[in-house]
């Protein structure tokens, strides 16, 4: 049908658009905590996540307004000029105030991008091809976070982190570009603005929509402490150097490359609720090892890392199929929820790092990790799948 190719053509426009952003946010991520400590102090890092994060979901809070207002096509645009003024910032900074603004501009501007592309990608799909559509999406992101850590440890060489910051933003134009002449004749849904009480209230009252969220949350609580403990703890304490890390942080994301897009087809024949528990068992126990491995080999790094990421991509694919076949594109109320889930994650993490720092050394942190990992189980095995 005319429309099922118009269709399939703007959800390739949608895959090139994703890879090109998330090519251009990846470069920077697993330095970022390091190139932060260096104006701020290790101990402070956590707490710039905090604030960037506690920002980030006041604007999810008012998204709707700018897009009931302006639209999403206008809204992304004014977003993408954001995310190039924040990293030319990060580029040419060299005071504390300049660069730690310019970083939560950067966090900010980013979550908002990631919300407004799944509202494009929503109106782009159909409930009987959800997990193909998303887990071809996440896979094809995903492939550029895969080379993210070569090109970064290429470009950040003699630590000049400048170069990797303004490559950052040059990768912005053709994303600006392709948004501009892709995008522009989308039409917009009807958004659904609600109080934020009301909406709240609406999520709690859903089981399933209640437990997909706190998946989600468990999701990007592992990232959100692994992207800033995980860097610090192979380059300060294992004593990797910057190119050999991003050897392992390229072996580490293959899973995704790799399994996303055939675990999408496998969500859509017999539902997600098994494979969610799978995943947080091998995180579970995967983050656990991290604490117990003393060698310096490489390729054992690798490969422990290489397995927290099979959960994790089979926990993400699953948790972002099911949410997406219960929500639409018009109810952003809800994907607000969703997308609250990673700045969340950035306010609660470090605070509980901070805290167990007290008590333990690194090795602790990731064995807590790996224990609520296990936590998740409980919310994975309450949902009720949809075939």
């Amino acid at each position: 049908m005319p429309e099922d190719r118009s269709f399939a053509g703007k959800r390739f426009v949608m895959y090139v658009i994703g890879f090109v952003f998330n090519l251009s946010y990846a470069i920077p991520t697993y330095v970022n905590s390091s190139f932060l400590a260096k104006f701020a102090g290790d101990k402070l890092v956590g707490i710039i996540y905090a604030a960037s994060s506690i920002l980030a979901i006041a604007a999810f809070i008012e998204i709707s307004e700018p897009l009931k207002r302006f639209g999403n096509f206008r809204t992304t645009i004014g977003l993408i000029f954001l995310e190039i003024l924040s990293l030319a910032g990060l580029a040419t900074g060299q005071s504390a105030i300049v660069i730690i603004s310019s970083f939560i501009l950067n966090f900010v501007s980013i979550a908002l991008i990631n919300f407004s592309l799944d509202v494009f990608l929503e109106e782009f799909s159909s409930n009987t091809k959800t997990g193909r559509i998303r887990g071809s999406f996440l896979s094809v992101i995903n492939s550029a976070w895969l080379v993210s850590p070569l090109l970064a440890s290429w470009i950040l060489g003699d630590n000049i982190y400048g170069n990797m910051y303004a490559v950052s933003g040059i990768l912005l134009v053709p994303m600006l570009l392709l948004v501009f002449f892709g995008l522009r004749e989308v039409k917009d849904p009807f958004y659904n603005r609600l109080p934020f009480w009301k909406s709240f209230a609406e999520v709690w009252a859903d089981r399933d929509i209640k437990g997909i969220l706190f998946i989600q949350f468990l999701l990007q609580f592992f990232y959100a402490w692994m992207v800033i403990y995980t860097p610090l703890y192979l380059h300060e304490t294992v004593g990797f150097d910057w190119p050999t890390i991003g050897i392992i942080f390229t072996v580490m994301l293959l899973p995704f490359v790799m399994l996303e897009a055939p675990l999408g087809r496998l969500a859509d024949r017999i539902g997600e609720k098994r494979a969610l528990s799978i995943g947080f068992a091998i995180m579970g126990l995967a983050t656990g090892a991290i604490a117990i491995v003393t060698d310096h080999n490489a390729w054992i790094w690798a490969g422990i890392l290489f397995a927290t990421r099979v959960g994790a991509a089979t926990v993400e694919v699953m948790a972002d199929t099911y949410f997406f076949k219960k929500v639409d594109a018009t109810k952003t109320h809800i994907i607000t929820f969703s997308r609250m889930a990673r700045p969340l994650a950035y306010v609660i993490s470090p605070v509980v790092a901070t805290i167990l720092f007290t008590v333990f050394d690194m090795k602790g942190l990731f064995i807590f990790l790996g224990l609520l990992m296990f936590y998740g189980l409980r919310y994975s095995l309450s949902i009720r799948d949809v075939k």
